[in-house]
């Protein structure tokens, strides 16, 4: 099983790459956000979900783990295999969908190309629940933590649409867990500065 690759970027189109792990070429496939964030010539690491077919080995990436997990627990709902489940990250992020899921929004869901209303109402029934084996954090079933709030709120008054602080956020929020560390201990100005210096410290 293939769970991480790190290499360099060779090729990039909007919903695939080509990465050189040790002069291997590996396409992955990935959505176009995470697309957005790469570049041509540039490093990159991927945690990586192996989809093995009849005729065919597909290799999933993402960014963070929690998309991985994401991406491996929609699939255990009925009716959604690969597509469905990457075109559900290309349009939600992880707590999107978990806040969706939270509070029965059966119309947030729908938004993902593929999924109609029975399907949105199939899921949030299959994953009530599930949520947390992404992450414990109480951002991942639809509660923000004060902290959590606050550091949104700096960044949207710094440019920052509403997407893209709750995807900054994450970000950083996976690394500091990843690196023994307690967000919820720290203080805002500290958060801002290790969120717009990309998640290092």
């Amino acid at each position: 099983m293939i769970s991480l690759l790190y290499g360099r970027i060779r090729n990039l189109r909007i919903d695939r790459a080509i990465i050189d792990v040790g002069g291997v070429g590996l396409s992955v496939t990935i959505t176009p956000h995470t697309s957005s964030k790469l570049s041509v010539g540039n490093d990159a690491q991927f945690f990586t979900a192996l989809v093995v077919r009849e005729d065919s080995l597909t290799l999933f990436g993402f960014l963070d783990e929690e998309s991985r997990s994401l991406f491996e627990l929609v699939q255990t709902v009925s009716g959604i295999g690969p597509k469905v489940a990457m075109s559900i990250l290309a349009v939600l992020t992880p707590e999107d969908l978990a806040s969706a899921v939270a509070q029965e929004n059966a119309s947030t869901i729908e938004r993902v190309p593929g999924i109609g209303h029975k399907g949105a109402q199939r899921l949030i029934l299959e994953l009530k629940g599930k949520m947390s084996e992404i992450s414990p954090s109480s951002s991942m079933v639809g509660e923000h933590a004060p902290w959590r709030e606050q550091l949104t709120s700096a960044l949207m008054g710094l440019g920052f649409s509403a997407k893209e602080a709750d995807g900054a956020i994450g970000s950083v929020v996976s690394q500091l867990r990843a690196d023994e560390k307690d967000p919820a201990a720290m203080g805002i100005s500290d958060l801002l500065k290790v969120v717009l210096q990309g998640g290092r410290k």
